[in-house]
């Protein structure tokens, strides 16, 4: 699943090249694809005659706001890529493939297209004047950015303090710190020295500090490089992104470790697969 510089990485793709795309033409191949409006009909005639103005991503959340042709509101557009989705920018006609989900045209005949594997991606409209988390309401359970200020070595610890639960799965939480999956988790706790199986509540003020401040360092090095693709993510140009490469620990159970040559271990956490070293994180 896309996670925090994924989804970043899009988000940059496209505020770069929608600002002057105003959409003449909607099409849904997928009914499933439209969370709201209930009908992808209402979906496609609130998004005709509209341009994306500005896009924001909060979590793995995209939130374009719209701006008709006469420069009215036209609300939110909202997009979850979940585990495969991912928006592709076409200047030539190419036929659609069997997992095109959802696909906009301009007046010069440039798609964006939408393309979800799994079928779990998911889109939103929002009305102008109409709250947000009521219409995306899972945007009302996520925790501060990891670039926020409120998101801190104190926050970490008001969070977690008498947790027994297992510190990797704590930032799986979106309500802990939004936008951090499998790969970050791993990746942060490798930077922080934690070990992926210690209880929460048992960190100390010394180890939140480290991991705070290292999930911040590994989220913008990824983001740097463009996001991690290990299976099905692109950028809008279909590029993968290059942080894979410098994976410490992500994805290489029983190689080398890249500090102390140890072999990386690779054990299940709630089940999701946790990668570590057991030398450099104790």
């Amino acid at each position: 699943m896309p996670e925090l510089p994924e989804v970043e990485t899009v988000r940059r793709g496209l505020e770069q090249r929608t600002q002057q795309f105003l959409i003449e033409r909607v099409e849904v191949l997928r009914d499933r694809a439209i969370a709201s409006p209930e009908q992808p009909a209402a979906f496609i005639t609130a998004l005709q005659h509209c341009r994306p103005e500005i896009w924001r991503r909060r979590g793995k959340y995209l939130i374009a706001s719209l701006k008709t042709e006469t420069g009215a509101a036209g609300g939110h557009w909202g997009v979850h890529l979940r585990m495969t989705g991912q928006f592709l920018w076409l200047e030539q006609p190419r036929e659609a493939c069997s997992h095109t989900r959802v696909r906009l045209w301009n007046r010069q005949g440039v798609e964006l297209r939408f393309v979800d594997m799994r079928s779990f991606g998911t889109m939103w409209w929002v009305p102008p004047e109409v709250e947000l988390t009521s219409v995306i309401t899972g945007l009302k359970h996520l925790g501060p950015e990891p670039f926020s200020e409120e998101f801190n070595a104190a926050h970490l610890h008001q969070k977690l303090k008498g947790s027994t639960r297992a510190i990797k799965s704590a930032l799986l939480d979106q309500s802990l710190v939004a936008g951090v999956g499998n790969i970050y988790a791993d990746e942060s706790l490798f930077a922080a020295g934690i070990r992926p199986d210690t209880p929460s509540g048992q960190l100390r003020p010394t180890q939140l500090e480290r991991l705070a401040k290292a999930l911040v360092e590994v989220l913008k090095a990824s983001i740097g490089a463009g996001g991690t693709t290990f299976s099905d993510f692109r950028d809008l140009t279909g590029t993968n992104g290059n942080y894979g490469g410098q994976a410490w620990v992500y994805r290489r159970s029983g190689a080398p470790c890249r500090v102390c040559g140890t072999p990386i271990r690779r054990e299940k956490l709630s089940g999701r697969s946790s990668h570590w070293c057991p030398s450099c994180q104790t």
